[in-house]
């Protein structure tokens, strides 16, 4: 990456974080701690301070404990500073939730549009919530009493949503931009349809991400052009005095013009001293100072870096082939989706550390150090989007006297427990996800019943719920004890379940025990599951054929594939082979339930057995028994 004339010191390292300023000594980030011992020899900078006490406040679960339904795809998700949790979804429906001691309840739902939400804002004490949608209006909700208290018909296709008043003002001023124009409209949250004033001289393209900063009393608005700017929330809408510059040319705000690219979202961190922005268009995750509109870091989520650091192997990072493949192809209709520009990134409560969503999991980054010092969610399969972070103690007490805080009292030791919960939704997912300090086999929440229903499920999550009980009741994993070894397979019966239903249970009644491979091909397969030996014998546990089971996810694509042998169409019995190479002309003709994952040498031995012109080996190999489990 070329270095600006303005920043004498850059480095790109590692996963192309890329560290700006004028005297970084940054080596390398955002990379695994372990990785970060090889560059021993470079000068490094100082350790956080108190750096474990953050991260200790941070959620550490690598599963999510809980999720909860929505109706529909769920888009956004804020914490409110009132200890509230709102979520909407894309066909209009809004949630409130009150923070637990351990977890989160429902409280209200409302219908709140009639249309896709395309934003949602909190005021910075958490009293209010504004919500905009492609129906052209503008909902008001009074959080603490979780009720609707305004609703304004607007004559323009909204885009985002802020709230511009600081605590304490009479008039609780909300911006709204325009989806089809630069121009940005300012109403009062409590009044009528009229805007108190309009900005049409600021942007010269529709804003695409705007949020309030309290302490200096100014707005960051960026737009589809790829400006950056800065403004006081009147009608002058002038360069805030609080601000360390007068003119643009004195900071990096013309980062995106420079890239080609816009912001899709822009938050600051809780003391306002910093903003991150993400870009939907080049992947990037910039951290800025507010005060100078420096950047001072820049990360590379682009699709080739991932495709590089998945070539490593950083452990981390690492994934399965066919995983990443997955979920590189899944990135790549994300990019094509209207809700990437969902994704956004937050600042825990110190300001030091950064948290957003990538193709890996859920990134926690030392921005002091310029490490990664968890990844959150990566045995996943959702691809994470939108995430809202909390860090407070739910049972805590307003009001702390100096009496109770000396006291060694049981109950205020409680009360003043943390419960640090990320919430987060997921690409085209009807759910949204909480993680936490507790695994989903910890404490109250259990795996098993982690996917809350408290919706009428959908067809698919029915299914889903179905496959992952027959997953529990068969087992996923079936060890054949053969007299020249053993062999593992994996079993697939969310994928096939009545396949394996009766695999399992011939397997459990014994039927193959003392069962010969009566058939071995070289370089092609070894069947079994005959008890009689010719390969004329055998039947299913209902006592007659049953039909295949073909899934798209399953292909005869690499050696070790499990299949059921047949005379054709549906006409499955007890018979099985493995094969030994790759065998693509059997798709959709023979069901895969399964793969070999250990005995690989067992297989190639039995394959390589001397056999006469029926395939029948010269010496006979037999199943002594098989374990489910």
């Amino acid at each position: 990456m070329p270095a600006e004339k303005d920043h004498k010191d850059i480095e790109e390292q590692g996963d192309r974080a890329t560290v700006l300023g004028k005297h970084s000594e940054d080596d390398i980030g955002p990379m695994p701690v372990a990785a970060a011992e090889e560059t021993a020899t470079k000068k490094r900078k100082k350790p956080l301070p108190h750096e474990q006490l953050y991260i200790s406040r941070l959620p550490s679960a690598e599963m999510y404990e809980k999720s909860y339904m929505h109706r529909d795809a769920v888009n956004f998700i804020t914490v409110t500073k009132t200890d509230f949790i709102i979520t909407t979804s894309v066909d209009g429906f809004l949630k409130f939730w009150k923070k637990t001691d351990h977890g989160i309840e429902f409280v209200k739902q409302y219908r709140s549009h009639l249309a896709l939400v395309t934003g949602m804002s909190a005021s910075d004490d958490g009293l209010l919530l504004a919500t905009i949608a492609m129906d052209k209006s503008l909902k008001v909700y009074d959080v603490i009493n979780f009720d609707m208290i305004n609703m304004i018909k607007l004559d323009f296709v909204p885009s985002t949503v802020c709230w511009i008043h600081r605590r304490g003002e009479a008039q609780a001023k909300v911006a709204i931009s325009d989806a089809d124009s630069p121009d940005i409209h300012v109403f009062d949250g409590r009044g009528d349809d009229k805007p108190l004033f309009t900005i049409s001289n600021l942007h010269n393209g529709p804003v695409t991400a705007m949020a309030f900063n309290d302490k200096y009393n100014c707005v960051v608005s960026a737009d589809s052009t790829g400006a950056l700017e800065y403004w006081t929330p009147d009608e002058n809408h002038g360069l805030p005095k609080s601000v360390a510059f007068e003119y643009k040319t004195e900071t990096d705000l013309y980062e995106f013009k420079k890239c080609k690219s816009a912001a899709t979202s822009l938050t600051f961190s809780q003391d306002f001293e910093k903003f991150v922005t993400m870009s939907s268009k080049d992947r990037q995750v910039r951290v800025w100072k507010t005060r100078t509109g420096k950047m001072i870091r820049k990360y590379d989520e682009s699709l080739d870096v991932i495709n590089e650091m998945q070539q490593t192997g950083q452990k981390m990072y690492k994934l399965d082939d066919m995983e990443f493949g997955r979920r590189l192809a899944g990135e790549r209709v994300l990019t094509k989706s209207t809700q990437q520009s969902c994704m956004n990134a937050v600042f825990d409560e110190s300001g030091h550390f950064l948290i957003y969503p990538t193709i890996f999991g859920i990134k926690v980054v030392n921005t002091h150090t310029n490490k990664v010092v968890r990844l959150i969610g990566k045995s996943e399969s959702q691809r994470y989007m939108n995430v809202a972070l909390y860090q407070g103690a739910p049972k805590k007490k307003s009001n702390m006297t100096m009496a109770m805080a000396a006291s060694d009292n049981a109950v205020i030791r409680e009360s003043e427990m943390r419960d640090p919960t990320l919430f987060c939704t997921a690409h085209t997912r009807n759910r949204f996800y909480m993680f936490t300090e507790r695994e989903p086999d910890q404490g109250p929440s259990h795996k098993a019943d982690r996917d809350v229903f408290n919706e009428k499920p959908s067809r698919e999550e029915q299914t889903i719920a179905t496959a992952q009980h027959t997953k529990i009741t068969l087992g996923t994993t079936a060890i054949l004890r053969t007299t020249m070894g053993d062999i593992q397979l994996k079993l697939f019966p969310e994928l096939v379940p009545k396949t394996v239903e009766n695999f399992v249970t011939h397997s459990k009644n014994g039927y193959y025990d003392n069962v010969i491979f009566h058939r071995v091909i070289k370089s092609f397969m070894i069947q079994t599951g005959d008890p009689l030996g010719t390969g004329t014998g055998g039947t299913s546990i209902w006592g007659s054929e049953f039909e295949d089971e073909f899934h798209h996810d399953l292909k005869h694509d690499r050696p070790y594939t499990v299949s059921m042998a047949n005379a054709g169409a549906n006409s499955n019995g007890s018979q099985f082979f493995i094969t030994t190479v790759p065998t693509p002309w059997l798709d959709n003709k023979h069901t895969i339930f399964g793969r070999a994952v250990t005995g690989m040498d067992v297989i190639h031995n039995i394959e390589n057995l001397k056999a006469d012109h029926t395939d029948k080996p010269f010496e006979e190999v037999k199943i002594l028994n098989i374990e489910i489990r």
